[in-house]
């Protein structure tokens, strides 16, 4: 017997067998790694590099004198031109009056269209046959081409401010029906069998179970639809008659009598004005649900007062009185004969 001792680099099998390859890895990719998570300063970097490439790109492209550029002044004005017609688009053109114009238009189709598509896609999505009798209409509004609802709505609604909420109102519904009916039926049966195995009832079953659970979701529905109805706005301000005022105005009067920089200046108000709409819908929604977005729950915590100060009040008010116990007469017992002693 040889006197070498065994090492694991030097034991081979004993049936013979190869012994098994060892995989090799590639070396890692850090630049381009597969999804792999990118610190935040990093985000922010790169960004910021796309921005001032783009502002490159567009200043190289106008640079010199208007007969020597790459694109003329009449196509596309210089970065320092558009910014020097700033003050004429702030008091000339009137930009906030206009900016919250189209805001409020905004808001009031696109509230209506939650106002009637939450509930409907609600019903949607806990009872079947409701969703197959809205099944149609959803998806024709959410396939149909949105420029051609204008002329209908200007036939429908007339040419007035009343037309371009109800056109908002048309575009977005069908959006906001499907996704909250959609969000109704992800929620897990489970949750479900458990509400009617501790005796709740159907109503209880929508409104305490699906409704809450489902909630998340739709709100963050809403807040992506948002800036899709902000869009839409645009497209219905652009095509109108008369001075109906918004940012949309603003666009079609520019490119008819000018300036150019006005146009190229909403178009950069439009997205910064939207960011910032969706970063504060973004915080409502961390601090509603912080346990599905990582908030600290100071919106989560207030509507639960409110809805256990409504509750408390609700039962305070109409709550029935305890009917009065009933008491019967018993009869009194009868007394026992007396009999008195035989005297001897």
């Amino acid at each position: 017997m040889s006197d070498t001792p065994i090492t694991p680099s030097t034991a081979q099998p004993a049936t013979g067998a190869p012994a098994p390859s060892q995989p090799v890895s590639s070396p890692p990719r850090r630049f381009l790694a597969l999804r792999k998570e990118v610190p935040h300063w990093q985000v922010l970097l790169y960004g910021a590099l796309c921005i001032v490439l783009c502002i490159g790109v567009w200043w190289f492209v106008t640079w010199g004198e208007p007969e020597e550029r790459i694109l003329s002044y009449t196509i596309l004005p210089s970065p320092g031109e558009t910014l020097a017609a700033f003050s004429s688009l702030w008091f000339d053109r009137a930009l906030t009056r206009n900016t919250f114009a189209t805001l409020w238009r905004v808001m009031l189709g696109f509230g209506l269209a939650a106002l009637i598509g939450i509930p409907l896609g609600i019903l949607c999505g806990c009872f079947p046959r409701v969703q197959a009798f809205f099944a149609p209409l959803s998806i024709f509004g959410r396939n149909i081409p949105v420029a051609a609802l204008i002329p209908l709505t200007f036939s429908l609604f007339g040419i007035g401010e009343f037309q371009k909420v109800m056109f908002l109102f048309i575009a977005t519904v069908a959006f906001v029906l499907s996704d909250t009916a959609r969000a109704i039926i992800d929620v897990s049966n489970q949750y479900i069998d458990t509400a009617y195995t501790l005796g709740a009832n159907r109503r209880q079953v929508i409104l305490k179970v699906l409704v809450p659970l489902a909630m998340p979701s739709v709100f963050n529905s809403l807040r992506l639809l948002f800036g899709l109805a902000f869009g839409y706005i645009m497209l219905g301000e652009l095509v109108t008659i008369g001075d109906t005022g918004g940012l949309g105005h603003i666009i079609n009067v520019s490119m008819r009598r000018g300036p150019r920089e006005h146009i190229l200046l909403v178009l950069v108000i439009i997205p910064m004005i939207a960011l910032a709409i969706d970063r504060l819908l973004f915080w409502i929604q961390r601090e509603l649900f912080p346990h599905r977005y990582g908030g600290t729950g100071l919106l989560h915590q207030g509507m639960q007062a409110i809805r256990h100060g409504w509750e408390d009040l609700a039962f305070a008010l109409w709550r029935r009185p305890l009917p009065a116990p009933t008491t019967t007469a018993q009869p009194s017992p009868t007394p026992a004969p007396h009999h008195e002693p035989k005297q001897s």
